[in-house]
Protein backbone atom coordinates (compact mmCIF):
# COMPACT_ATOMS: atom_id res chain seq x y z
CA UNK A 1 0.00 0.00 0.00
CA UNK A 2 1.30 3.45 -0.46
CA UNK A 3 -0.15 6.19 0.33
CA UNK A 4 -2.67 9.51 -0.20
CA UNK A 5 -5.41 9.20 2.33
CA UNK A 6 -2.07 7.47 4.04
CA UNK A 7 -0.33 7.75 0.98
CA UNK A 8 -1.64 4.27 -0.31
CA UNK A 9 -3.77 3.96 -3.21
CA UNK A 10 -7.00 1.43 -3.75
CA UNK A 11 -8.02 0.50 -7.03
CA UNK A 12 -7.92 3.87 -9.25
CA UNK A 13 -8.20 5.93 -6.14
CA UNK A 14 -5.34 7.81 -4.51
CA UNK A 15 -5.40 6.17 -0.97
CA UNK A 16 -4.00 2.05 -1.04
CA UNK A 17 -3.20 -0.12 -4.11
CA UNK A 18 -4.40 0.91 -7.51
CA UNK A 19 -3.57 -1.30 -10.28
CA UNK A 20 0.10 -0.75 -10.75
CA UNK A 21 0.45 1.30 -14.00
CA UNK A 22 1.83 4.35 -15.75
CA UNK A 23 4.45 6.56 -15.83
CA UNK A 24 6.00 9.42 -13.73
CA UNK A 25 8.09 12.25 -14.55
CA UNK A 26 12.25 12.00 -14.17
CA UNK A 27 11.84 12.49 -10.46
CA UNK A 28 10.60 10.80 -7.42
CA UNK A 29 9.10 11.09 -3.65
CA UNK A 30 8.06 13.78 -6.06
CA UNK A 31 10.73 16.55 -7.01
CA UNK A 32 13.14 14.14 -5.32
CA UNK A 33 16.62 13.11 -6.42
CA UNK A 34 17.89 9.55 -6.75
CA UNK A 35 19.67 7.60 -3.64
CA UNK A 36 23.03 6.47 -5.02
CA UNK A 37 23.93 2.77 -4.96
CA UNK A 38 24.22 1.62 -1.51
CA UNK A 39 22.82 4.82 0.24
CA UNK A 40 21.00 4.35 2.95
CA UNK A 41 20.42 0.85 2.68
CA UNK A 42 17.65 0.92 5.82
CA UNK A 43 15.46 1.51 3.69
CA UNK A 44 12.65 -1.04 2.82
CA UNK A 45 10.58 -1.75 -0.18
CA UNK A 46 6.85 -3.66 0.89
CA UNK A 47 5.61 -5.34 -2.17
CA UNK A 48 1.96 -6.52 -1.93
CA UNK A 49 0.74 -9.46 -3.69
CA UNK A 50 -3.00 -10.62 -3.85
CA UNK A 51 -4.94 -8.26 -0.98
CA UNK A 52 -8.67 -9.26 -0.66
CA UNK A 53 -11.18 -6.10 -1.64
CA UNK A 54 -14.47 -5.63 -0.31
CA UNK A 55 -15.73 -6.72 -3.58
CA UNK A 56 -14.39 -10.50 -3.32
CA UNK A 57 -11.58 -9.48 -5.88
CA UNK A 58 -7.61 -9.37 -5.01
CA UNK A 59 -5.56 -6.10 -5.63
CA UNK A 60 -1.75 -5.29 -5.60
CA UNK A 61 0.14 -2.58 -3.59
CA UNK A 62 3.29 -1.40 -2.09
CA UNK A 63 4.55 0.97 0.61
CA UNK A 64 7.90 1.74 2.19
CA UNK A 65 9.73 1.31 5.06
CA UNK A 66 12.50 1.05 7.19
CA UNK A 67 15.08 -1.91 8.78
CA UNK A 68 14.76 -1.08 12.36
CA UNK A 69 16.34 -4.48 13.80
CA UNK A 70 17.72 -7.62 11.80
CA UNK A 71 13.91 -8.88 11.73
CA UNK A 72 11.84 -5.92 11.80
CA UNK A 73 10.59 -3.16 9.35
CA UNK A 74 8.32 -0.16 10.66
CA UNK A 75 6.46 1.49 7.80
CA UNK A 76 2.79 2.70 8.47
CA UNK A 77 -0.23 1.56 10.41
CA UNK A 78 -2.62 1.71 7.08
CA UNK A 79 -0.19 -0.33 5.06
CA UNK A 80 -2.30 -3.15 6.68
CA UNK A 81 -5.71 -2.89 6.25
CA UNK A 82 -7.96 -5.61 5.73
CA UNK A 83 -11.11 -5.65 2.60
CA UNK A 84 -13.20 -3.29 5.25
CA UNK A 85 -10.27 -0.92 5.20
CA UNK A 86 -9.54 -1.25 8.81
CA UNK A 87 -5.84 -2.01 10.22
CA UNK A 88 -4.94 -5.46 11.40
CA UNK A 89 -2.38 -6.88 13.22
CA UNK A 90 -1.37 -9.40 10.24
CA UNK A 91 -0.27 -9.26 7.00
CA UNK A 92 -3.87 -8.59 4.56
CA UNK A 93 -1.93 -9.87 1.56
CA UNK A 94 -1.20 -13.71 -0.03
CA UNK A 95 2.62 -12.16 -0.11
CA UNK A 96 4.01 -9.18 1.72
CA UNK A 97 7.71 -9.36 0.20
CA UNK A 98 10.13 -6.70 1.69
CA UNK A 99 13.44 -5.78 -0.11
CA UNK A 100 15.96 -4.64 2.05
CA UNK A 101 18.95 -2.86 0.80
CA UNK A 102 18.10 -2.91 -2.49
CA UNK A 103 19.05 0.60 -4.15
CA UNK A 104 17.79 -0.56 -7.68
CA UNK A 105 15.46 -2.78 -7.48
CA UNK A 106 16.03 -4.27 -11.23
CA UNK A 107 19.79 -5.41 -9.22
CA UNK A 108 18.68 -8.64 -7.63
CA UNK A 109 22.20 -9.61 -6.46
CA UNK A 110 22.56 -6.64 -4.04
CA UNK A 111 20.37 -6.45 -0.30
CA UNK A 112 17.82 -9.28 0.54
CA UNK A 113 14.02 -10.13 -0.04
CA UNK A 114 12.26 -11.82 3.28
CA UNK A 115 8.52 -12.59 3.73
CA UNK A 116 6.19 -10.55 6.29
CA UNK A 117 5.13 -13.05 8.75
CA UNK A 118 3.76 -10.92 11.16
CA UNK A 119 2.60 -7.71 11.89
CA UNK A 120 1.87 -5.43 15.30
CA UNK A 121 -0.12 -2.45 14.92
CA UNK A 122 0.26 0.97 17.44
CA UNK A 123 -2.43 1.51 19.30
CA UNK A 124 -1.81 5.27 19.30
CA UNK A 125 -0.17 5.97 15.74
CA UNK A 126 -0.42 5.18 12.07
CA UNK A 127 2.67 2.66 12.47
CA UNK A 128 2.93 -0.84 12.25
CA UNK A 129 6.12 -3.12 12.73
CA UNK A 130 5.99 -5.71 10.11
CA UNK A 131 8.11 -9.03 11.06
CA UNK A 132 10.85 -11.06 8.58
CA UNK A 133 10.78 -14.74 7.91
CA UNK A 134 14.40 -14.39 8.07
CA UNK A 135 17.36 -11.98 9.94
CA UNK A 136 19.23 -8.98 7.90
CA UNK A 137 22.80 -9.10 9.17
CA UNK A 138 24.47 -7.13 6.67
CA UNK A 139 22.68 -4.32 6.84
CA UNK A 140 22.61 -1.74 9.99
CA UNK A 141 19.39 -0.87 10.34
CA UNK A 142 18.41 2.79 11.28
CA UNK A 143 18.10 3.82 15.13
CA UNK A 144 15.33 5.31 16.62
CA UNK A 145 14.97 8.77 17.86
CA UNK A 146 13.71 9.34 21.62
CA UNK A 147 14.15 13.16 20.76
CA UNK A 148 10.82 15.18 19.58
CA UNK A 149 11.27 17.13 16.72
CA UNK A 150 11.60 20.83 16.60
CA UNK A 151 9.90 23.56 14.55
CA UNK A 152 12.75 24.31 11.80
CA UNK A 153 14.25 20.78 12.20
CA UNK A 154 15.31 19.77 8.15
CA UNK A 155 14.67 16.22 8.01
CA UNK A 156 15.34 13.47 4.99
CA UNK A 157 12.85 11.32 3.66
CA UNK A 158 13.23 7.84 1.40
CA UNK A 159 10.89 5.75 -0.44
CA UNK A 160 10.29 3.89 -3.66
CA UNK A 161 6.65 5.62 -4.08
CA UNK A 162 5.24 7.44 -7.62
CA UNK A 163 6.31 10.67 -8.56
CA UNK A 164 2.62 11.73 -9.02
CA UNK A 165 -0.63 11.43 -7.42
CA UNK A 166 -1.45 11.38 -11.13
CA UNK A 167 -1.78 7.63 -12.42
CA UNK A 168 0.57 6.65 -9.94
CA UNK A 169 2.80 3.72 -9.72
CA UNK A 170 6.23 2.93 -7.51
CA UNK A 171 9.77 3.73 -9.15
CA UNK A 172 12.30 1.05 -9.23
CA UNK A 173 15.11 2.95 -7.80
CA UNK A 174 14.76 4.45 -4.30
CA UNK A 175 14.31 8.23 -3.96
CA UNK A 176 15.28 10.73 -1.61
CA UNK A 177 14.24 14.73 -0.38
CA UNK A 178 14.06 17.13 2.91
CA UNK A 179 11.50 18.56 4.30
CA UNK A 180 11.06 21.04 7.41
CA UNK A 181 9.17 20.81 10.65
CA UNK A 182 6.26 23.23 10.49
CA UNK A 183 4.30 22.02 13.36
CA UNK A 184 3.83 18.80 15.74
CA UNK A 185 1.33 17.45 17.60
CA UNK A 186 1.06 14.17 19.66
CA UNK A 187 1.25 11.61 17.57
CA UNK A 188 1.69 13.54 13.93
CA UNK A 189 4.61 15.82 12.75
CA UNK A 190 4.11 18.38 10.33
CA UNK A 191 6.70 19.06 7.49
CA UNK A 192 6.65 21.25 4.49
CA UNK A 193 8.82 20.24 1.25
CA UNK A 194 12.12 21.90 1.47
CA UNK A 195 15.13 20.55 -1.01
CA UNK A 196 15.67 20.08 -3.91
CA UNK A 197 12.19 21.70 -4.41
CA UNK A 198 9.87 23.12 -2.07
CA UNK A 199 6.93 20.52 -3.26
CA UNK A 200 9.43 17.95 -2.83
CA UNK A 201 7.03 15.47 -0.89
CA UNK A 202 6.26 11.72 -0.58
CA UNK A 203 3.35 10.13 -3.12
CA UNK A 204 1.52 7.05 -3.27
CA UNK A 205 3.19 4.10 -2.55
CA UNK A 206 5.76 6.13 -0.12
CA UNK A 207 3.56 5.33 2.94
CA UNK A 208 5.52 4.07 5.74
CA UNK A 209 8.78 5.66 4.35
CA UNK A 210 11.34 7.07 6.96
CA UNK A 211 11.49 10.60 7.92
CA UNK A 212 15.39 11.21 9.28
CA UNK A 213 17.12 13.21 11.24
CA UNK A 214 20.94 12.97 9.95
CA UNK A 215 23.25 13.66 12.50
CA UNK A 216 27.07 13.08 10.53
CA UNK A 217 29.07 10.56 12.81
CA UNK A 218 26.05 9.26 14.43
CA UNK A 219 24.17 8.64 11.78
CA UNK A 220 20.82 8.92 10.99
CA UNK A 221 17.68 8.51 13.83
CA UNK A 222 14.00 7.70 12.39
CA UNK A 223 12.05 10.59 13.55
CA UNK A 224 8.70 9.36 11.61
CA UNK A 225 7.20 7.61 9.01
CA UNK A 226 5.11 8.72 6.08
CA UNK A 227 1.46 8.83 7.09
CA UNK A 228 -0.66 11.06 4.49
CA UNK A 229 -0.87 14.34 2.92
CA UNK A 230 -2.27 15.92 -0.43
CA UNK A 231 -2.11 14.94 -3.38
CA UNK A 232 1.80 15.27 -4.76
CA UNK A 233 3.95 17.51 -5.87
CA UNK A 234 2.68 19.84 -3.58
CA UNK A 235 3.79 22.92 -1.26
CA UNK A 236 1.44 21.92 1.68
CA UNK A 237 1.48 20.27 4.95
CA UNK A 238 2.51 16.91 4.76
CA UNK A 239 1.74 14.13 8.39
CA UNK A 240 4.09 12.05 9.51
CA UNK A 241 3.36 9.50 12.19
CA UNK A 242 6.31 10.21 15.17
CA UNK A 243 8.42 7.52 16.70
CA UNK A 244 9.76 9.52 19.34
CA UNK A 245 6.66 9.20 22.07
CA UNK A 246 6.00 5.30 20.93
CA UNK A 247 9.95 4.35 20.91
CA UNK A 248 8.86 2.03 24.59
CA UNK A 249 6.05 -0.02 22.75
CA UNK A 250 8.63 -0.28 19.66
CA UNK A 251 10.71 -2.01 22.24
CA UNK A 252 8.53 -3.61 23.71
CA UNK A 253 7.63 -5.48 20.23
CA UNK A 254 11.05 -5.85 19.30
CA UNK A 255 11.48 -8.20 22.59
CA UNK A 256 8.58 -10.27 21.87
CA UNK A 257 10.51 -12.96 19.49
CA UNK A 258 8.94 -16.06 18.32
Amino acid sequence: MSRSIGRSVVAAVVTVGVVLGGAGPAHAIADGDPVPDGRYAFSVKLTMTGIPTASGGRRDSACSGALIAQRWVITAGHCFRDANNVRVDRPVADLTTATVGRTDLTDTGRGIEAEVIAVRQSPTADVALAELSVPVRRIRPIRLSTKAPELGDIVRVTGYGSTTSVNPAPVTRLRTGQLTVVALSEPVVGLHGYAPQPDTTPCPYDSGGPYFAEHGHRGPALVAVVSNGPSCPHTATENGARIDNIVPWIREVLRDVH
